[in-house]
């Protein structure tokens, strides 16, 4: 038996990375598992966001390991749609137990080079659909006076990058928004968590821009990559998407019933580290 046997997931961001490797933690433990993602390219990311086939395969590898499971190409940038996916997961499934918030995009550059579009696209997906799928399983989460919802935010939330100013602020405000929603659901006994990732290793930082901000140089590989991410975390190294999802798993159980608007870091030490001026000159 498993820890979340008879329990329904509802998993943003779940074709692949962080959101596949948790659905797979979730469905190991007997859970459910609905898959959410937005299956198409945003304008302002420069790097490859999930396909209908990398949400198809998805679906076919977590219904391998023998729940029930369900995917949807949605945009969490529309309340309709989220909506519309929360109605027929509870006809279908019954229920939504358990939500796991982990859409989101990452890009790069100085503040004041940033356009309008950058800013705003990081700011929609990652702060205001983080809002919007809190509202869309409101109704039901309060209805059936259970449920736990777990937010991806980043270590980002809690300390600056330069760089990417419009990811810092909306991964704090996303921490804000967390603690807002613990208290607000509280009184109907639904929790409200969230996980600070350190450097996870996905596509989000399998691209160049990524490999220049690590390596410290414009042309920087992959190899430059790996080398300067030991320097990220305390424990060295990347993180990979399936270190992440045992803390997911912990705060979707009922071994997490009383903990609820806490700021979990899953970052391999970073946030204990020294320090350090990214610019000395």
């Amino acid at each position: 038996m498993g820890t979340l046997d008879g329990k329904v997931a509802l998993v943003t961001g779940g074709a692949r990375g962080q959101g596949l490797a948790h659905a797979h933690a979730l469905a190991k433990e007997g859970a459910d598992v609905v898959l959410v993602d937005i299956c198409e390219q945003i304008a302002s990311v420069q790097y490859g966001l999930a396909t209908e086939e990398d949400l198809t395969l998805a679906a076919k590898s977590v219904g391998a390991l023998g729940v029930r499971v369900a995917a949807h190409k949605v945009d969490v940038r529309s309340s309709s749609a989220l909506d519309a996916v929360v109605a027929e997961t509870v006809a279908t499934f019954g229920s939504i137990d358990i939500v796991v918030i982990n859409h989101g995009i990452w890009t790069r550059g100085a503040l004041w080079d940033l356009t309008d579009e950058d800013w705003l696209d990081t700011i929609d997906v990652n702060l205001n659909a983080v809002w919007r799928a809190l509202k869309a399983v409101a109704p039901q989460l309060t209805k059936q006076r259970s449920g736990s919802v777990i937010i991806t935010a980043s270590v980002n939330g809690v300390e600056a990058q330069a760089g990417a100013a419009h990811y810092t602020a909306a991964k704090h405000g996303a921490l804000g928004l967390m603690k807002s929603a613990a208290l607000e659901f509280a009184p109907y006994d639904v929790r409200v968590n969230a996980i600070l990732p350190g450097f996870v290793d996905t596509a989000m930082t399998n691209w160049q821009g990524c490999y220049d901000m690590t390596g410290g140089k414009p042309g920087s590989t992959r190899a430059d990559h790996e080398v300067a991410a030991r320097h990220w975390h305390a424990m060295g190294g990347l993180i990979k998407p399936d270190e992440i999802s045992g803390a997911v798993v912990f705060l979707a159980s009922d071994a997490a019933r009383r903990i609820t608007g806490v700021e979990l870091p899953v970052d391999g030490g970073h946030l204990v580290l020294s320090t350090f001026n990214p610019n000395p000159s």
